[in-house]
């Protein structure tokens, strides 16, 4: 009997089903499901209310809906006897409060037009006001899980945006039972079964010392009751497939829910990125950077460093770009109005040199996570003249984009963690312009995975495991994995114009940055005070 697994990733504004031959990986099937509200961010879809600025949240509801119409629509010519698992990834942090069954605060009727009853997406930065005293406590008291987030913990991360919700909802903080990952909350509802995943755990789920809690705010000293339980393993078995979620996937009811994951991370075994250095980035909306190291070192900006947090046995270390693919939409949707499209700016940037246009950019339109991990700064253009033409803006921000991953990997080797190999996932590999751009500003090759599906394949993947078909996640990426190496090689004369603009990037990068000119956080000040 040939055996299928299932992966499901659920995404910013869409999730996709992957039907998957459990025996090579072969992809047989998939389906994408937009979500009906999408991001929310400017308004309330229950009450039409505007919410402040810099919130984003979504709506549970809509994760289910992936599960009633993606799901089946990649059983179609196959027997679904046959699917003998199925795993899910989220992206993180996405998180929401709940109550003692799994019930969104934001489904009950009393609750359903306050905005902090909702899930945060991942991009949801209005809590950089909360994540700045919890950096400024824990380095003031000394706090030993600090290193271990490069120095700042993200307003991005679970205790920032509890905290918010704690200081400006106490009503839905006391209501909430528990807060979860939505990674975790959809396996609750597939297997019935309230889990706690060790990747988004270690994450984006610090937990510090009640005393710690309590000196940030005194009613936030019972933190850990709302979020603590024992850690499940990558890979591992979170129960079986319960028959209301049966009914909802066309799936048999029994088969194995595998634990957990997030987007990145389960991208990293269906690259075949199972070994110490193999970097892989999954570059779309937003780029997210993991690899696996074989010791732990302190990495400045890094978003965390966990052991097992990726694959068994190695140290998995994260670091991200808070907006890459949504810097080239705000461009063309926003700047341009879509008078010319993204293929065709592609098209007139590619004809240029490097250097030409005289341009240098920052890419921090939507903060920055790494290695500044500071969501109040925003993007910059140094250069522009009135001979500045719109393919030369585009390019520079692509440009500006790869100057961003290569601070990430400076900053992992500075520090003792050498990166072997890059690895490229994503939607964004589509764009061989950009790709090529990537491999000369890094001056190394870019191997890139063999499946568009990245995530939904590595959570296909720790399917198998979980239903016993491979023994751990590096058999199975030995068996399902797919990647090209050396995909892209430098261009050695680009490289050396690249050279010279990454310097200029990098002074700006410290000057804007690292406390040289604190404008970009005086105007943002001023923008949100003559909002109100």
């Amino acid at each position: 009997m040939t055996q299928y697994v299932v992966g499901v990733d659920f995404g910013t504004l869409s999730g996709r089903a992957l039907l998957v031959r459990a025996s090579d990986g072969h992809e047989v099937a998939t389906a994408v499901h937009e979500y009906r509200h999408g991001s929310v961010e400017r308004t309330l879809p229950a009450t039409g209310a505007p919410l402040p600025p810099h919130w984003a949240l979504q709506i549970p509801s809509d994760w289910i809906d992936v599960l009633r119409h993606a799901v089946p629509a990649v059983l179609a010519g196959v027997d679904p006897a046959d699917v003998v698992g199925i795993a899910t990834d989220f992206t993180a942090c996405t998180f929401l409060p709940v109550l003692a069954d799994g019930t969104p605060l934001c489904s009950l009727p009393d609750l359903a037009g306050v905005p902090h009853a909702y899930p945060k997406l991942w991009k949801h930065h209005a809590a950089q006001g909360q994540a700045d005293r919890i950096n400024e406590l824990a380095a003031s008291r000394g706090e030993s899980w600090l290193p271990r987030y490069g120095g700042k913990l993200s307003s991005e991360w679970q205790l920032a945006k509890a905290l918010q919700v704690l200081q400006e909802a106490p009503d839905v903080y006391a209501r909430a039972e528990r807060f979860v990952e939505a990674a975790d909350w959809i396996v609750w509802r597939l297997a019935g079964v309230e889990t706690r995943n060790a990747c988004t755990a270690g994450y984006k789920g610090v937990l510090p010392s009640k005393e710690y809690l309590a000196a940030l705010d005194e009613r936030f000293a019972d933190w850990s009751s709302k979020v603590d339980g024992p850690l499940w393993p990558l890979g591992g078995r979170a129960g079986s497939l319960t028959a209301e979620a049966a009914a909802w996937t066309g799936l048999p009811e029994g088969i194995a829910v595998a634990v957990g994951n997030v987007d990145a991370h389960v991208t990293a075994p269906a690259a075949r990125a199972v070994s110490p250095g193999q970097l892989v980035a999954i570059m779309g909306t937003s780029t997210c950077h993991v690899m696996s190291g074989a010791g732990l070192a302190d990495v400045p900006g890094m978003c965390g460093v966990v052991q097992d947090g990726i694959i068994p046995g190695l140290w998995g270390y994260e670091a991200g770009q808070s907006g890459v693919g949504d810097i080239f939409g705000w461009f063309v949707e926003t700047q341009l109005q879509g008078g010319l499209s993204h293929e065709r700016l592609t098209e007139l940037a590619a004809a240029q040199r490097p250097g030409q246009h005289g341009l240098v950019a920052l890419d921090w339109h939507n903060g920055n996570r790494s290695v500044l991990v500071d969501h109040g700064l925003s993007g910059v253009i140094v250069g522009q003249t009135l001979a500045t033409r719109p393919q030369d803006v585009y390019r520079a921000l692509v440009e500006a984009t790869a100057f961003g991953t290569r601070t990430i990997i400076e900053a992992l080797e500075s520090s003792g963690v050498p990166v072997v190999e890059f690895i490229a996932a994503g939607g964004l590999l589509k764009n061989r312009f950009l790709m090529q751009i990537y491999a000369d500003v890094l001056r190394r090759p870019i191997s890139v995975i063999g499946s568009e599906q990245g995530p939904a394949l590595g959570s296909a993947m720790h399917a198998a495991v979980a239903a016993g078909i491979y023994p751990d996640i590096r058999a199975a990426a030995a068996a399902m994995g797919k990647v090209q190496r050396d995909a892209y090689l430098p261009d050695l004369a680009a490289a050396e114009i690249y050279e010279r603009l990454y310097q200029e990037y990098r002074t700006l990068h410290d000057y804007f940055g690292r406390g040289g000119n604190d404008v970009l956080h005086r105007l943002r000040a001023l923008r949100e005070e003559v909002s109100r």
